[in-house]
């Protein structure tokens, strides 16, 4: 290795030695541990092939130099053609033993990143909604990332590089001492002058490369936002291009000016670096040289200790860093270890059971609920704030007490933020509740498997997410093993075959980043085209036409029709000409049922429903005669007939 790849490796090393260095626990070692035994005869054949690489590389400079004390006293040809012979065995025993340990490394290091990923990446699948609803999306794709890389480090790199520097250092020491302990004692007195600047100028590095990281950041959150589909409409309607891209080139030319000043920085430090090195090889030279000539010391030696200063310097620089840089890669597993820590808030129950088969009821008993406080469900360190903010835990359903027998519906109405859809997250446990029951065909859906409550019920939110996938991918999510026949059975189900016939990939179109190639009605029908497909028995609406113009919804409204047919449906609707023909209409307030009964019971009754229908029937937003042509369901009852 050369001084100016020693003096770049040291760079490297301190700067992002220095990122980080909070302090770990012996559980963290302990837990670290555990993810490393699967990996273990590995590991053994991999620090056992460092120290031989270790080995390997002192012993090319000490036969170096027994060649040259051979031409100098004139030993046979063949001697000498038999040490360079030995030489070159050594440098294809190097290559080999390089290729098995790369191949160690990487077998290791992404054994270890799949171990980890996959592990917190169930583990964050089974966190509740409040969760993903307070952590910043690129803090825990993060932890999927960067942490989990920094982490495979301290299996890798860090591991093989101590093991071997340590064994490179204290071999060439032994044999450099052996030679001229005067050369080597002047040689280890320039260390200082090469380790000491790499931690200062290291330090003075990560700082620079931490705000040009940030200003990164804060291009790259610009550049997401501004380039989604509602982002770039945003800018186009309310901003003006120059605008923006004004302050993205105030962004781009903060992180050009501290890439030229970390440029410079690096230049000078590796220049400074190489030159010491070269007036160590100097004193080398020269010294050794002057006891040559005396004849205290052979020229072979002289051309070993010049040789092993690289072995000397670089084990030394790498190993003075090596504790923080083992510290800061045990930090990342302490971050990944913190997401793995944070404990989902619903469990299935030791022992739960199946969903009954048949027709099932939906019965809420007196149920209360607040929403969990944030420390309960996220980490700072995800949110991006110093402390999570600890408000939460006000009730906010107070005994909602309510029951939907088999094939009929319930609809539930009331102001904005009145709990309509927390009643409606509550039934396929995404929260669970503080208080009371929430129960399907009689069991409490805390005793329920998770399988078989999500196969039982099914839910078409107002914003219709779909994944930047085909239609195919984003209908079979529903049911993995549907046939294509059963894809366009459901799609002409929900009025969406004609569509998805015209479009050139039909079935294989993408449907872009959520469904934004797509109309609003048009993303509504294919997510009520994934319930048909599902066949729940229970459906949940959550205001699923609240957006959408009278074209669409009727659209929409008419697959809904298919989709509840037989089935148990909970409904949540803004426009209450949509919900009339419902067998029971819940008026929710505060977190409460104030009002119940019918469509004409409530009109009847004159409460908080009649002002809320003479409100809309004011604004224009209903029909008071022949409004039931929109209606969900069929019946002039509001019962739904079996099917």
């Amino acid at each position: 290795m050369s001084m100016e790849v020693t003096a770049w490796t040291a760079l490297y090393n301190a700067m992002h030695a220095q990122q980080d260095s909070r302090p770990f626990s012996r559980a963290t070692l302990r837990r670290i541990l555990g993810f490393a035994r699967p990996h273990r005869r590995y590991l053994v054949a991999f620090v056992a092939l460092s120290v031989v690489t270790a080995v390997l590389a002192v012993a090319t400079p000490v036969i170096a130099g027994r060649i040259v004390d051979a031409i100098m006293s004139g030993s046979s040809q063949r001697y000498v053609i038999g040490l360079a012979v030995v030489i070159a065995v050594i440098a294809v025993t190097e290559a080999g033993v390089g290729l098995v340990q790369r191949w160690l490394s990487a077998s290791i290091g992404e054994g270890l990143i799949l171990d980890l990923r996959q592990a917190v990446f169930d583990h964050v699948q089974k966190m509740p909604v409040a969760f993903f609803t307070r952590t910043r999306t690129g803090a825990l794709v993060s932890r999927l990332n960067n942490d989990v890389i920094g982490a495979q480090r301290a299996f890798s790199d860090l591991l093989s590089g101590v093991v071997s520097n340590v064994v490179m250092l204290v071999l060439a020491l032994v044999v450099m001492f052996g030679i001229s302990w005067q050369i080597t004692v002047l040689a280890l007195v320039l260390l200082p002058v090469f380790v000491l600047p790499a931690r200062r100028m290291g330090g003075k590095l990560a700082r620079l490369e931490r705000e040009a990281a940030n200003h990164n950041a804060v291009m790259g959150t610009q550049m997401t936002e501004r380039f989604s589909a509602p982002g770039a409409t945003l800018v186009k309607l309310f901003s003006r291009p120059e605008r923006e891209s004004a302050e993205f080139a105030v962004r781009a030319r903060r992180v050009r000016d501290i890439g030229l000043r970390t440029a410079m920085v690096q230049w000078l430090f590796v220049t400074a670096l190489t030159l010491v090195g070269a007036l160590a090889l100097a004193l080398v030279y020269g010294l050794g040289g002057f006891y040559a000539l005396r004849g205290e010391l052979d020229a072979g030696a002289v051309v070993s200790m010049a040789l092993l200063l690289t072995r000397l310097y670089a084990p030394l620089t790498a190993l003075a860093s090596a504790r923080v840089e083992v510290m800061s890669a045990l930090v990342s597993f302490a971050r990944v270890f913190e997401v793995l820590d944070l404990k989902p808030l619903i469990v299935e129950k030791p022992g739960a059971v199946a969903v009954p088969d048949g027709p099932v009821p939906v019965e809420f008993d007196d149920v209360r609920f607040a929403y969990p406080a944030a420390d309960k469900v996220s980490l700072a360190s995800l949110e991006e704030v110093a402390m999570l903010d600890t408000r939460g835990g006000d009730e906010v359903l107070h005994g909602v007490s309510f029951t939907a027998a088999p094939g009929e519906m319930i609809a539930l109405v009331g102001s904005s933020g009145a709990g309509k859809s927390t009643i409606a997250q509550l039934l396929p446990r995404l929260y669970d509740v503080d208080s009371g029951a929430i129960r399907i065909g009689g069991v409490d859906v805390r005793d329920l498997t998770m399988a078989s409550l999500r196969s039982t019920l099914g839910m078409v939110t107002q914003d219709g997410h779909l994944f930047h996938e085909s239609i195919r991918e984003n209908l079979l999510i529903a049911r993995p093993s549907a046939t294509d026949e059963e894809l366009w059975d459901v799609l002409r189900r929900s009025r969406l075959d004609a569509l998805v016939a015209s479009l050139p990939d039909g079935l294989g179109t993408v449907v872009g980043e959520r469904g934004y190639r797509l109309s609003g009605g048009e993303r509504q029908r294919l997510t009520i085209a994934r319930l048909l497909l599902a066949r729940p028995r229970v459906v949940i609406l959550d205001e699923a036409t609240a957006h959408l113009d009278s074209t669409s919804e009727a659209a929409v409204q008419e697959a809904l029709s298919e989709a509840l047919a037989g089935r148990t449906a909970v409904v949540i609707a803004h426009r209450l000409s949509t919900i009339r023909a419902a067998d029971q209409i819940l008026v929710i307030e505060a977190g409460e049922v104030v009002e119940r009964g019918t469509h004409p019971e409530l009109l009847a009754a004159g409460g908080r429903y009649a002002e809320l229908y003479r409100t809309q029937f004011d604004q224009g937003g209903d029909t008071p005669s022949g409004g039931d042509a929109q209606r969900v369901g069929a019946g002039e009852t509001g019962a739904v007939a079996p099917g």
